[in-house]
């Protein structure tokens, strides 16, 4: 079978987040070879994806997504990724229709290359801080919210963006606050650089220390800067080493996710 790396939400290799995906004609292997594969290919997520048939079917293909330790309910980059191959390859066009975990997900591709996934937007509930949630941060957090059940994310808010730029946290620490990890974020120092909000994301539960650029955590950043700029259609820096962009369009109960994706390995599975 042939697996492919694919550098989400970037215009340019070795930027982004990567994310391994892996098509299948028929029906998914045994959950426990997902995955061995996903740990093989050892990136945050690897997408398994196979089509579905019958007129009454409510998607096109089924998708799953694995860490390196655990199949997790969404996950935005590896969705885009998936939908980049597809559309590269011919397997599809237009818009593709994802049967998940967290229900039916959608990506459109644009002229431009682009691709926008329509996913459900977080429910943001506000927390009370932590205890200890500014020591394992190692800035002083300034509000916390709940992302809800597909997420299961602590979204913080810090003051500014040097703040989550200069983050370097005790990741174990941040595993005991929420069941997946932290969101640190704040407003962008300068919006004319092209982004209105900044992000870092820390999920040491699912084997992740830290994530490139994360599609699902910002199903629960649009409703939360949204409400704090005034506007619906915002651009979303995730400021890790390998940075990303995300533009984000809250749409009530859903969220879109644009960005563009470069496909930088392609080879065989053989084991």
């Amino acid at each position: 079978m042939r697996i492919r790396i694919v550098d989400a939400f970037t215009d340019r290799p070795f930027a982004g987040n990567p994310a391994g995906v892996v098509l299948f004609d028929g029906a998914f292997p045994e959950d426990d070879r997902l995955q061995k594969i996903a740990a093989e290919v050892n990136l945050s997520e690897t997408a398994f994806a196979r089509p579905l048939t019958g007129a009454s079917q409510d998607a096109d293909w089924a998708l799953r997504w694995f860490t390196p330790l655990t199949e997790v309910d969404m996950c935005g980059h590896a969705t885009l990724a998936t939908a980049h191959v597809l559309h590269t390859t011919g397997a599809a066009t237009g818009t593709v229709r994802f049967a998940a975990r967290c229900g039916v997900l959608t990506a459109t591709a644009h002229e431009d290359g682009s691709i926008t996934l329509d996913f459900p937007t977080a429910p943001l509930t506000p927390a009370a801080l932590p205890e200890g949630v500014t020591e394992a941060l190692g800035a002083e957090a300034l509000s916390a919210h709940d992302t809800g059940p597909h997420i299961g994310d602590l979204l913080v808010e810090l003051a500014d963006e040097k703040a989550v730029r200069g983050l370097a946290p005790d990741v174990r620490a941040l595993g005991r606050l929420s069941r997946r990890g932290v969101i640190a974020t704040a407003p962008a120092e300068d919006p004319s650089r092209g982004y209105d909000y900044v992000s870092r994301c820390f999920f040491p539960n699912v084997g992740i220390d830290e994530d490139p650029v994360t599609g699902s955590a910002h199903t629960a950043l649009a409703p939360f800067w949204s409400a704090r700029l005034g506007s619906d259609d915002l651009n979303g820096l995730q400021a890790s080493a390998r940075t990303g962009l995300v533009r984000t369009g809250l749409r009530g109960d859903r969220t879109l996710l644009t960005g563009s994706a470069v496909t930088v390995i392609e080879g065989d599975l053989l084991a």
